[in-house]
């Protein structure tokens, strides 16, 4: 067992419901406080939205989804099936409720309460990765700029100013405008449509397959065991957290983690009000004609675009529908359609690596992390920035977790809140 420094009266095991991003990065740093961990996961680990992502480590792009122009421009969308945000019009209740709730947090006050919430994760986020890499987690995290661009230098500005949020909740922020020789030399694949660009420096990237998997050899190799199987109950009722799992004998242990991203509603049960839904993102990957040194963003299509195996990934839509359907291939066409104006040079028809993964989203913006019951902990509704956030929230949980006090980080994540409360 690696580490050693686990608090007398703190949980010898614990037990790890998800092996994704979060599910691992609280794994690890359990292991790192000297508890005995085991995880246990439906499909494997990264099998879920971990997987498939642009994998941005991106702390000043982390704007909460809830602000009034998403709310108009999904009013607008609605009927709209190629529209980068999408809602199935069907009857689900629990969709309904999860929209309802979001309607009412698409103000500009709880907006900027997520964006505050955020910047505590924000300024720690590269520096969990880097822990991560340096204690073995064999893969790696590359620094470059992420590149914003934009037809129009007022779409530039309408940009730049939602980031001056971030910077007035104490985010620091590196933006630098680009234009003409120097935004098509950083960004050689940009069409004559693009007019201006916004190069957002000290961020970085990854490949998030590579990535989780590589930290989960590392929580393997540091004592752990894997197990794949669907857990169906948590109940924290008698001495021992016992963890049931479909067809096989139930796991006990001091505490348990669920991390189960886009189905946490499912399994925290009723004590958890906020509902997490997936919002599902898609990712392709295409071949280029000139090299991609750093990522791209296409606000106006809502599409990230990242280096990835010589080629170029694409994702994007968030597409409201059970986390378990199959892929839609209208939404595939739509991102293709949305950023092929934007982009010279790319192979779009030999697309392959088509993946469709549920992003766990809240409707007020902030993730649940926290206990819920004695011995019981939740950690996910993290949305587009679960991958940035994953390694920061393990390493704050895992402290919560072993010394029983709530890190000041903590405080907004409240797992046991109504929402917007």
């Amino acid at each position: 067992m690696m580490g050693g420094d686990r608090l007398d009266g703190g949980p010898r095991s614990a037990i790890v419901v998800g092996a994704g991003i979060v599910g691992l990065s609280t794994a690890w740093f359990l292991q790192e406080r000297g508890v005995e961990v085991t995880v246990v996961d439906r499909s494997g680990v990264a099998a879920g939205a971990s997987w498939g992502n642009a994998g941005w480590v991106s702390p000043a792009l982390t704007l909460p989804l809830n602000s009034p122009a998403v709310l108009r421009y999904g009013l607008r969308s609605l009927l709209d099936k190629a529209a980068p945000l999408h809602i199935p019009l069907k009857a689900d209740p629990a969709l309904m409720t999860f929209l309802m709730q979001f309607a009412r947090s698409c103000r500009k006050s709880t907006w900027r309460r997520a964006v505050r919430a955020n910047v505590p994760l924000n300024e720690e986020a590269i520096e969990a990765f880097d822990v991560l890499v340096a204690n073995g987690v064999d893969a790696p995290v590359t620094d470059a700029p992420i590149t914003a661009v934009f037809r129009s230098t007022r779409a530039a500005e309408h940009m730049l100013s939602e980031m001056r949020e971030l910077e007035k909740a104490g985010q620091e922020l590196h933006v630098t405008g680009l234009s003409g020789a120097a935004l098509r030399e950083q960004v050689p694949l940009v069409s004559p449509v693009i007019t201006a660009g916004l190069s957002i420096d000290h961020q970085r990237f990854v490949d998030p397959g590579r990535f989780v998997h590589a930290l989960g050899r590392a929580v393997v190799e540091r004592g752990a065991t894997i197990v794949t199987n669907d857990v169906d109950h948590v109940d924290s009722s008698a001495a021992r957290v016992k963890v049931s799992a479909s067809g096989a004998d139930v796991l006990t242990a001091d505490a348990a983690v669920i991390a189960t991203g886009a189905w946490l509603s499912k399994l925290a049960g009723r004590q958890v009000r906020v509902p997490v839904q997936a919002g599902r993102g898609y990712s392709f990957t295409v071949p280029v004609d000139r090299p991609v040194v750093g990522p791209i963003y296409l606000p106006d299509a809502r599409v990230a675009c990242t280096p990835y195996q010589g080629a170029l990934r694409v994702s994007g839509t968030m597409e409201f529908r059970d986390p378990d359907d199959a892929v839609v291939s209208e939404r595939v066409d739509a991102i293709v359609a949305s950023a092929s104006p934007l982009l010279d040079g790319v192979r779009w028809a030999e697309r392959s690596d088509v993946w469709v993964g549920p992003r766990p989203v809240t409707p007020d913006g902030r993730p649940l992390i926290g206990e819920v019951s004695r011995g019981v902990y939740v950690a996910g509704g993290h949305g587009m920035w679960g991958l940035a956030h994953g390694p920061i929230t393990g390493r704050l949980l895992a402290e919560h977790i072993t010394t029983g006090k709530q890190p000041e980080a903590l405080r907004e994540f409240n797992p046991l809140r109504r929402t917007g409360r």
